[in-house]
């Protein structure tokens, strides 16, 4: 299974788990030392996630991934060496102030990311804010007007986070009046169950187009490529590549999806087990 030449890898629930101190917020220390030895074998190594890049950098720097970096669902790469953004897509201003207030005014709780901060409206901390700050590493800026903040920052992400079906129809019918110029992927973290979270970037930003901006930087074939992920939304990048991998803990849809690849695909141990080992010993890495 050498032909593989980069592997793409979404992050929570697949590296990172929910059990403090052996898989959260940070990967199993063995787990590190293979993505090191793969990246020293030549092997990209691309972390795909929804997460800002500074809560995947330790990540990064004790694996020693020196290549380049996807984060915030797509919106930005980074070149770890530099720690300069080497593309960024940001959300007209005039769409991300409209569509906050419409969050704001529904009660929905929101988070807004620029491209090395994140930021809540004061009145809403809550349980997510603190379940966040430990998922993320990082805390949110708090301010007074979330509005008044967009007016004047590059917005890369908007992330509104629900519990409720209630509220999750919610967020999906005001976010359905800008579906031509916004994209939205939801997503669920193993460490903060319950709860789902919207990634709303720019148009046409995805984990996909950005693994593929990565791709087309290196001059490598999706066919040499293998993509890892727990959820149905993580098929978006997977789905183009020519290896497939699973957790154990990925939903049952995802799993059958990465077997439809006959002998290109396989379905590890859960995050929990480090099932992320089992598959990069199947090829071979």
């Amino acid at each position: 299974m050498n032909k593989i030449k980069a592997i793409i890898l979404d992050v929570d629930g697949v590296i990172v788990g929910d059990k403090a101190g052996f898989n959260a917020p940070y990967p199993p220390t063995e787990v590190i030392n293979k993505l090191k030895q793969i990246r020293e074998n030549g092997v990209y190594v691309i972390l795909c996630s929804a997460k800002p890049y500074y809560s995947v950098k330790k990540i990064v720097d004790d694996a020693h991934l020196d290549n380049i970096q996807t984060a915030l669902a797509g919106a930005i790469l980074v070149d770890p060496s530099s720690l300069e953004i080497t593309k960024k897509h940001i959300i007209e201003s005039d769409i991300t102030v409209d569509l906050t207030k419409k969050f704001l005014s529904n009660n929905i709780y929101t988070e807004v990311y620029t491209t090395d901060k994140y930021y809540i409206q004061k009145e809403q901390k809550n349980e997510i804010t603190d379940l966040h700050n430990f998922t993320l590493s990082f805390e949110p800026i708090m301010v007074n007007s979330l509005i008044d903040q967009v007016k004047k920052s590059e917005i890369v992400k908007i992330l509104p986070v629900t519990k409720t079906i209630k509220e999750r129809q919610i967020v999906d019918e005001i976010f359905s009046d800008y579906i031509s110029k916004l994209m939205i992927g939801w997503s669920t973290h193993p460490a903060i169950k319950g709860y789902f979270f919207g990634n709303i970037t720019a148009s046409g930003i995805s984990k996909k187009q950005s693994v593929l901006e990565i791709i087309d930087i290196y001059k490598i074939k999706t066919e040499e490529i293998l993509g890892v992920g727990d959820s149905l939304t993580d098929w978006d990048f997977i789905g183009i590549c020519g290896y497939a991998g699973a957790m154990g803990n990925a939903v049952e849809d995802l799993k059958k999806l990465v077997l439809s690849k006959n002998k290109n695909g396989y379905v590890g141990k859960s995050v929990d087990k480090n099932g992320i080992l089992d598959i990069f010993k199947y090829f071979g890495l």
